[in-house]
């Protein structure tokens, strides 16, 4: 081998070596050192909340009147397109929304008749109806909404956020997630840090029982001797980590035993609801069977936001409605409807929505027609992934606008039409960052949210 090819066989191994190793760690913050707060633009949110309506709720019954189903209804339709899902066979019919609109707010907002609070918000928000998204299949369509990768492995919006930004809170995760009893479809994957270094993974807090496991040490040990114990603990793991330098699993690994350390003392506090007043506790819906669920994490999350947590995810669902959807999404919008509203009331109060973001989806929206089920008495409706309404509020969006249409039939977007992953780049401009530049090199390039760049949907931001 000759020394021009030698050379250049070390200069490519070399490179490489960054890439594979805790190089790559050090080479992106050298690419990054010179920004400010790590941010990249002007930030117009400190914060987000995710609230993830997994199941994929229905525009055409919520946010996004169709009339002309009304005129339609139980006509026979015969559907295309390449992609279908496996309850598409068969005889089809376009089936009318069992519920009425209204014109709400000062802005005129569409919003169905079964959210009967958040109706008195949609002046603070921004309904987006331009988005579509790609899959038609729960598991790859909840990780492309969370992780921009339909095939899973890639990191979440939230790890993404907290690597560029970090959490302002030492003592608390800067990605918190709020699950269902049963996780989504695609489980922990939805909130992991994917190729990103561990400790940027989401913190699921448990449904039932103790929220954290392990949070409180054990009886008759003291914090002091727990302290001593962790301090000799990270002692010979310093000695185990020098001689293995690529492996930053150990290094999060001892990073997260301190962080639970101060946790025990941080997040008891935060978690303990009985400091609220009678009065929030009710706005929220605690206490109530139908919303007390939703409610408890919808009031976490604003509890662990103004605690400098930096993301919160909290899921609600399911919305699979292809049976009974007056009776589905009917309880679905219910349960939700007044913990949503409370915690863009509360958040406004306190003076934090405006640079708060909530963002409000699923994974895909449905289709305007469906079969025939339980003797033609049970309308419901299929997967779409062309048409679906999400909405934004506080943290720079225009507020008060509806941006973005479905045709006639809610079928498809068909103005300001953008993919999911303009809505990502979105999210992370509104947060202070570039998708172009919050980057991470792993097998062997620089991958980014968006995976191969997107578009900042300008129409959203105030």
């Amino acid at each position: 081998m000759n020394n021009n090819i030698l050379n250049s066989h070390l200069r490519r191994d070399f490179l490489y070596g960054l890439g594979a190793s805790i190089g790559s760690m050090a080479l992106t913050a050298q690419l990054r050192a010179d920004e400010p707060n790590q941010q990249h633009v002007p930030a117009a949110a400190k914060r987000c909340i995710f609230l993830m309506m997994e199941g994929g709720p229905s525009h055409i019954d919520t946010f996004d009147p169709k009339p002309e189903l009304t005129r339609r209804h139980l006509e026979e339709f015969t559907r295309g397109g390449d992609e279908q899902s496996a309850m598409s066979s068969g005889k089809r019919y376009f089936v009318k929304t069992p519920f009425s609109f209204r014109k709400t707010g000062e802005s005129g907002a569409d919003v169905c008749d079964q959210w009967e609070h958040l109706q008195h918000r949609v002046d603070d928000i921004c309904f987006f109806r331009g988005a579509q998204a790609e899959s038609v299949n729960h598991p790859t369509a909840c990780y492309h909404i969370n992780t921009g990768n339909r095939f899973g492995g890639d990191p979440a919006v939230g790890s993404w956020m907290t690597y560029g930004l970090g959490s302002e809170n030492g003592s608390l995760p800067g990605f918190v997630v709020l699950p269902r009893s049963s996780y989504p479809q695609g489980g922990a994957a939805n909130w992991s840090n994917g190729f990103l270094p561990a400790q940027f993974q989401g913190t699921p807090l448990r449904p039932e029982g103790s929220p954290i496991l392990d949070l409180n040490p054990p009886a008759g040990v003291t914090r002091e001797r727990q302290r001593t114990n962790l301090d000799l603990l990270a002692s010979l793991n310093k000695q185990h980590l020098a001689q293995r330098p690529d492996r930053t699993d150990l290094e999060a690994r001892m990073s997260s035993y301190e962080l639970a350390y101060r946790m025990q003392t941080e997040v008891p506090g935060i978690l303990d609801l009985a400091g609220e007043s009678k009065d929030t506790l009710e706005m929220y819906g605690v206490g109530d069977a139908k919303t007390d669920d939703f409610g408890r994490k919808c009031l976490l999350a604003r509890r662990l936001v103004a605690q400098g947590v930096r993301f919160v995810q909290a899921y609600a669902g399911n919305w699979d409605s292809h049976d009974y959807i007056e009776r589905a999404h009917g309880s679905l919008i219910r349960s939700v409807d007044r913990p949503i509203a409370a915690l863009l009331k509360d958040l406004k109060q306190r003076d934090m929505l405006k640079d708060t973001l909530v963002f409000f989806c699923g994974e895909f929206g449905r289709t305007p027609d469906n079969g025939l089920r339980g003797g033609g008495k049970s309308y419901g409706r299929d997967h779409n992934a062309k048409a679906m309404t999400m909405w934004f509020a506080g943290g720079g969006v225009k507020a008060g606008h509806t941006i973005g249409a479905t045709d006639e039939l809610g079928a498809e977007a068909v103005e300001c039409v953008h993919p999911l992953r303009d809505v990502h780049v979105t999210l992370l401009r509104l947060m202070g960052l570039d998708d172009n530049r919050l980057t991470f090199y792993h097998a062997g390039r620089f991958k980014q949210l968006s995976q191969f760049g997107g578009q900042v949907i300008e129409e959203l931001i105030g």
